[in-house]
């Protein structure tokens, strides 16, 4: 079995952040209380090509943490982990702190 993935072209492994299920005091969350969906950058394509021949780079790196459709992606199941993958465009934009 595999144990890393290298995405190809312009598509983004990228492994999503859960919201906690429960406050530090122990309440518990709605399943939906926090509305953002996000996840880390696992591993990147080399992007892709123009007409010219010309490298366009993905627009995010590893360790980046992005802002993610709510839909769309495809589940990629590597060992126990759960990662999606994700087309450079389809990404909405970088969290910043």
């Amino acid at each position: 079995m595999a144990k890393r993935l290298i995405p190809s072209l312009n598509r983004v492994l990228v492994e999503k952040i859960l919201p906690p299920s429960k406050t530090t005091a122990g309440i518990l969350l709605p399943e939906r209380s926090s509305k953002l969906d996000s996840g880390k950058v696992v591993a990147v394509g080399q992007g892709l090509r123009d007409k010219a021949g010309n490298l366009i780079p993905v627009a995010v790196k590893e360790g980046d943490t992005v802002l993610l459709p709510e839909y769309g992606g495809t589940q990629v199941k590597l060992g126990e982990k759960e990662y999606h993958l994700y087309r450079d465009e389809d990404i909405l934009g970088i969290l910043c702190d």
